[in-house]
């Protein structure tokens, strides 16, 4: 429970009215309750707050609060940012007890920081590192030689290899997978595969033959505030890590290749998928089922649609769209020019008619 005054001063943002309001959650403005912080950052909820019962509003910059028939009125100047903010503070977690559960395996080699939490039937394997005010949930799996930093919170069911090493506020939600082995074969031959890369289609003078596996003597290494979805999954470098920067936060069920490396606060949506050894810059976007061929690179601040292929290197700054990926304008044109074909095809159908007449 908040004063609206304790909200408005965390999120540095200006109040008016009675600042000793309570809050105990947050609501869309037509359910909210008397101890609800409704939700209406914009005018177009301004008459949803009078569906319902809020007594105390986060309202749009110079909102006319009164009038709403509010008690009380938080001002934001940038609604999202704002709702970062707000929902930190009133998020109740998982409501995990603290301390160890008696179900939990813990290797006695392994070191457990200060104020650490472990759900039941976790497994933390030897000389594992978990770093203080940690939160490791429900049938988590820790390996041999892993360090994770300080106030982690894993949700039940993550799994992480051995000698991952992950830095401070990590964060994974439910079945997240970190450090499979990665996806690498060989034919003892040169395959089809290979030809066809070469040529472009042409699988050439090649037979059917069984594949022998390449190993992962790599691990993984994550960076300072990274988040990982559910159902995620990141495999082992080859030789050297796979490795993930401060700050970047994947969806769920996005994969990870063997010897990626992505850079800093970079955002991968849902279902994309990094073929091996792709190289991603800082601040990358890649929206929904967005798919990376193998051996690329992906510069600073690239932007890429949902449902983009990247087939070829892309340089910083692109805005790209499209299978295979284009530059965002130009697929529009693209989309244009395939939507006028059937007009077109009827203009050559009646020129071809008149010019046979």
């Amino acid at each position: 429970m908040f004063t609206v005054r304790e909200i408005a001063t965390a999120l540095g943002a200006q109040a008016a009215g009675d600042l000793d309001l309570k809050i105990t959650h947050a609501s869309e403005p037509q359910d909210a309750g008397a101890e609800a912080l409704a939700m209406a950052m914009s005018p177009q909820y301004g008459e949803a707050l009078t569906q319902g019962n809020a007594r105390a509003a986060l309202v749009w910059e110079g909102a006319d609060w009164q009038a709403l028939g509010l008690d009380a009125a938080i001002f934001v100047v940038r609604p999202r940012l704002a709702m970062s903010g707000v929902t930190r503070m009133l998020d109740r977690g998982q409501r995990l007890a603290a301390g160890i559960h008696p179900s939990a395996v813990i290797d006695p080699s392994a070191e457990i920081g200060a104020d650490v939490t472990i759900g039941p039937l976790s497994v933390v394997g030897p000389d594992a590192k978990i770093g203080a005010g940690s939160l490791i949930g429900a049938h988590c799996f820790i390996g041999a030689d892993v360090t994770i930093g300080p106030e982690a919170n894993l949700r039940e069911m993550v799994s992480i290899g051995a000698r991952v090493t992950i830095g401070a506020r990590f964060r994974a939600q439910p079945g997240a997978r970190i450090a499979a082995d990665g996806f690498s074969y060989v034919t003892p031959e040169t395959s089809g595969v290979e030809n066809a890369r070469k040529t472009l289609g042409d699988q050439g003078d090649t037979s059917a033959q069984s594949w022998v596996r390449i190993h992962s003597l790599g691990s993984v290494r994550i960076g300072d505030d990274v988040e990982i979805g559910a159902n995620c999954t990141i495999d082992n470098g080859t030789i050297r890590d796979t490795v993930i920067g401060n700050g970047t936060k994947l969806d769920n069920q996005v994969h990870v290749g063997h010897n990626c490396r992505i850079g800093n606060d970079c955002l991968l949506c849902g279902q994309t998928g990094l073929s091996g050894s792709v190289d991603i810059g800082n601040n990358v976007v890649l929206g929904g089922q967005c798919g990376v061929a193998d051996n690329l690179f992906i510069g600073d601040r690239v932007i890429a649609g949902g449902g983009t292929k990247i087939l070829s290197n892309v340089p910083a700054g692109r805005v790209m769209m499209g299978y295979p990926a284009v530059k965002m304008d130009t697929h529009t044109e693209m989309y244009k020019a395939q939507r006028r074909l059937p007009r077109l095809m009827r203009d050559l159908d009646a020129l071809k008619k008149a010019v046979f007449k």
